[in-house]
């Protein structure tokens, strides 16, 4: 990310005075983010905050783990070391949360500043209180806004269904719009800002919604319209990835770790990032929560990840993968651990004190492991010297999630084979070693998950729970494997039919509701016109 070129370094430094901002929806939140407050008259720098505002969403206590860890792949753990927390994550893997867990506020905040802020950037552009640059027109930089403004209403709609629709700079306090109908404003705010998006792909354009990045965003929520509406889109959702595929930007890279490394600015792979970078815009640290602080020793980093880490790899995920794939090793950190010098073993500090820390796949339950217990993070690069925040540009949008969704639409309807072109095309560099194994045919697709889904004590499943059969499981499965790490979890199994019913580690199914998140407490308090969603009251 040191590469980026003035623009995104304008914009990265704007976000500095906000990512600590954490208000709920009232007037402080309204009153907040004014004019007064923040005035620019260079169009850059006023849109810059929008964009910044994303950088809070890649958190362990925010909505990035808030989809990982109540998913079947990704578990956070207390151990000898800390991590209960007040049992804010232990909840998390149970669905047993409440309105006034961190995440929900941390979500809700997020969203609604990215709202606000696009509201009023779309404001002082169609007032001309920013002028848009020489070169550049006004309504193309209205129709980005419009873009991040419909970005943060999906975050809202998928992630707490129903809520206030907001769409100019009043501070009037609102009541909820139901999902249906926000899902609706989505599809037209984006449907009618794409034409006037720029199709280039550059420098400029890099962690900015041009055309294809907005085209992918809408194929998102089109994926998703079954949820949100209660109406499938598939064959819009198809015809979004086909324009984006013949668009001819984006390629899928050689190597599984290029679009995770450090200096990934310039993958042809990603559609659409959140950059970060350890000086200038921190906040991505995903080692910090995940590996065992002994790893400080594994790249020489110059801050030591937190205890005995926390995140780590459901053991019924793992088995899921074929032994030859090789996003298993390209994702997860397995076995013996060295320092830096590949042979110095490191070692524990707690229960293993003394001993060398070698990770291992089995976990007793999902609430309270041993220090080297479970796989950690290994997909995102820890750089030699790293410092607590990671240089790695999060990509939120890559060009894998274009061609998988299309396969998805595919056998949706009925297509299977086409779809398997494309899964086999993703797998390809996967199975470098095995190149058979990398093509499946579409009756694969169509099988059960191979997950072995069940409650877990002391090791071993005790109970089955729900056995029904996925329908489509393999597609499922297919998509933990490509986008685990990547906060895709939670929304596919959701859209698969597994979220809610089936059990996992020590989660067992505890209600439909619980596909949506509630309303934090915080919020409810400050606006009357506010209902908590069903079942959370």
């Amino acid at each position: 990310m040191k590469s980026l070129k003035n623009y995104l370094a304008t914009l990265v430094l704007i976000g500095l005075t906000l990512s600590s901002c954490n208000n709920d929806l009232t007037e402080n939140i309204f009153n907040e983010v004014t004019e007064e407050s923040y005035t620019y008259t260079e169009a850059y720098k006023a849109m810059g905050i929008a964009y910044a505002n994303m950088r809070s969403l890649i958190s362990h206590t925010h909505y990035y783990m808030a989809q990982e860890s109540t998913s079947d792949a990704i578990v956070m753990p207390a151990n000898a070391s800390g991590w209960d927390d007040g049992g804010i994550y232990k909840r998390m893997h149970l669905h047993t949360w409440n309105s006034e867990n961190p995440q929900m506020n941390s979500m809700w905040n997020t969203f609604y500043t990215g709202v606000i802020n696009a509201n009023r950037v779309i404001d002082q552009l169609t007032t001309g209180q920013v002028p848009p640059p020489t070169g550049v027109t006004k309504e193309a930089l209205i129709a980005e806004m419009r873009a991040v403004r419909a970005f943060f209403y999906w975050m809202l709609i998928d992630n707490f269904g129903d809520v206030p629709l907001l769409t100019d700079r009043s501070d009037e306090l609102k009541a909820k719009t139901p999902r249906k109908e926000i899902y609706q404003f989505v599809v037209k705010e984006l449907t009618e800002a794409i034409p006037t998006l720029s199709e280039e792909r550059s420098t400029l354009t890099y962690g900015r919604f041009n055309k294809w990045a907005a085209k992918t965003l809408l194929a998102n929520i089109y994926l998703n319209a079954e949820v949100y509406a209660g109406e499938a889109k598939w064959q819009e959702c198809l015809t979004q990835c086909n324009e984006v595929i013949a668009s001819g930007k984006y390629s899928l890279e050689t190597s599984l770790k290029a679009p995770f490394r450090t200096e990934n600015q310039n993958s042809p792979e990603i559609v659409f990032a959140i950059p970060f970078d350890e000086n200038l815009a921190g906040g991505f640290n995903v080692e910090m929560f995940s590996w065992h602080g002994s790893m400080k020793a594994k790249v020489n980093m110059l801050d030591t990840p937190w205890g005995a880490g926390s995140a780590k790899g459901v053991p019924q995920f793992i088995d899921t993968y074929d032994p030859a794939d090789e996003r298993l090793a390209a994702t997860w950190m397995i076995g013996p651990q060295f320092a830096a010098d590949g042979t110095t073993p490191l070692k524990g500090s707690y229960d293993q004190a003394g001993k060398p820390v070698v990770l291992t796949k089995e976990l007793p339950d999902g609430l309270y492991t041993g220090e080297a217990e479970g796989y950690r993070m290994n997909k995102f690069e820890v750089k030699t010297g790293a410092l607590a925040s990671l240089s790695t540009d999060f990509p939120f949008f890559r060009y894998a999630q274009v061609l998988l969704m299309k396969a998805e639409c595919l056998v949706r309807t009925g297509k299977s084979d086409e779809a398997a072109v494309l899964v086999s095309q993703v797998r390809a560099r996967a199975f470098t070693a095995a190149p058979a194994k990398a093509t499946v045919i579409g009756a694969d697709l169509e099988k059960n998950s191979s997950y072995k889904y069940g409650y877990v004590e002391n090791y071993k499943v005790v109970d089955a729970g729900n056995t029904n059969p996925v329908k489509y499981g393999r597609l499922l499965d297919e998509l933990g494997w490509e986008f685990a790490w990547e906060g895709f979890r939670r929304r596919d199994m959701i859209r698969f039919g597994v979220y809610t019913t089936k059990s996992w580690l020590s989660h067992k199914p505890s209600g439909e509701y619980r596909a949506v998140f509630p309303l934090p407490q915080i919020a409810i308090n400050s606006n009357p016109k506010l209902v908590q969603n069903p079942a959370y009251k």
